[in-house]
Protein backbone atom coordinates (compact mmCIF):
# COMPACT_ATOMS: atom_id res chain seq x y z
CA UNK A 1 0.00 0.00 0.00
CA UNK A 2 1.22 3.80 -0.74
CA UNK A 3 0.51 6.83 0.35
CA UNK A 4 -0.13 9.62 -2.59
CA UNK A 5 1.02 13.22 -1.61
CA UNK A 6 -2.59 13.96 -1.67
CA UNK A 7 -3.10 11.98 1.25
CA UNK A 8 -0.13 13.02 3.09
CA UNK A 9 -1.14 16.94 3.15
CA UNK A 10 -4.54 15.78 4.42
CA UNK A 11 -3.01 13.89 7.11
CA UNK A 12 -0.78 16.56 7.70
CA UNK A 13 -3.58 19.10 8.08
CA UNK A 14 -5.29 17.01 10.23
CA UNK A 15 -2.50 16.58 12.47
CA UNK A 16 -1.64 20.54 12.22
CA UNK A 17 1.32 19.51 10.64
CA UNK A 18 2.93 22.48 7.49
CA UNK A 19 4.39 20.26 5.33
CA UNK A 20 6.64 20.74 2.42
CA UNK A 21 7.11 19.17 -0.59
CA UNK A 22 10.70 17.77 0.68
CA UNK A 23 9.38 16.93 4.19
CA UNK A 24 6.49 14.78 1.94
CA UNK A 25 9.06 12.97 -0.20
CA UNK A 26 10.60 11.85 2.91
CA UNK A 27 7.37 11.28 4.91
CA UNK A 28 6.35 9.32 1.80
CA UNK A 29 9.47 6.91 1.77
CA UNK A 30 9.64 6.54 5.86
CA UNK A 31 5.81 5.70 5.13
CA UNK A 32 5.98 3.32 2.25
CA UNK A 33 8.80 1.37 4.17
CA UNK A 34 6.72 1.11 7.42
CA UNK A 35 3.53 -0.37 5.48
CA UNK A 36 5.98 -2.47 3.42
CA UNK A 37 7.60 -4.03 6.85
CA UNK A 38 3.49 -4.46 8.03
CA UNK A 39 2.82 -6.64 4.96
CA UNK A 40 5.69 -8.65 5.40
CA UNK A 41 4.67 -9.22 9.01
CA UNK A 42 0.99 -9.76 8.49
CA UNK A 43 1.98 -12.67 5.64
CA UNK A 44 3.63 -14.85 8.03
CA UNK A 45 1.75 -17.38 9.27
CA UNK A 46 1.02 -17.11 13.00
CA UNK A 47 -1.91 -19.65 13.63
CA UNK A 48 0.61 -21.82 15.94
CA UNK A 49 1.93 -19.11 17.81
CA UNK A 50 0.59 -18.77 21.70
CA UNK A 51 -0.02 -14.61 22.36
CA UNK A 52 2.55 -13.51 25.16
CA UNK A 53 2.55 -10.42 27.10
CA UNK A 54 6.19 -10.02 26.58
CA UNK A 55 9.06 -12.03 24.60
CA UNK A 56 10.91 -13.09 27.27
CA UNK A 57 9.92 -15.07 30.19
CA UNK A 58 9.98 -12.67 32.93
CA UNK A 59 9.01 -13.00 36.33
CA UNK A 60 8.49 -9.38 38.72
CA UNK A 61 10.12 -9.49 41.82
CA UNK A 62 7.97 -8.88 44.26
CA UNK A 63 7.87 -7.69 47.89
CA UNK A 64 5.99 -9.42 50.83
CA UNK A 65 2.54 -7.09 51.36
CA UNK A 66 3.18 -5.80 54.43
CA UNK A 67 2.42 -3.28 56.48
CA UNK A 68 5.34 -0.87 56.57
CA UNK A 69 3.80 1.67 58.78
CA UNK A 70 1.81 1.87 62.36
CA UNK A 71 -2.18 2.68 62.16
CA UNK A 72 -2.24 5.86 63.07
CA UNK A 73 -5.97 7.06 60.95
CA UNK A 74 -7.55 7.50 65.13
CA UNK A 75 -4.71 10.16 66.04
CA UNK A 76 -5.17 11.81 62.53
CA UNK A 77 -8.72 11.78 62.79
CA UNK A 78 -8.82 13.69 66.06
CA UNK A 79 -7.19 16.69 65.19
CA UNK A 80 -9.42 16.86 61.70
CA UNK A 81 -11.74 19.65 61.85
CA UNK A 82 -14.58 17.36 61.21
CA UNK A 83 -14.59 13.21 60.99
CA UNK A 84 -17.50 10.91 61.51
CA UNK A 85 -17.52 6.83 61.43
CA UNK A 86 -14.04 6.68 60.21
CA UNK A 87 -14.27 9.61 57.20
CA UNK A 88 -13.13 12.82 57.07
CA UNK A 89 -16.26 15.33 56.36
CA UNK A 90 -15.47 18.27 53.78
CA UNK A 91 -17.62 21.12 53.00
CA UNK A 92 -19.49 20.81 49.56
CA UNK A 93 -17.66 22.09 46.92
CA UNK A 94 -20.13 21.21 43.65
CA UNK A 95 -23.27 21.85 43.48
Amino acid sequence: MSLSHADLRRLGRLAKLALDEHQLAALNTQLDNILHLVDEMQAVDTRDVAPMSHPLELTARLRADAPSEPDRRDAFQQVAPQAESGLYLVPKVIE
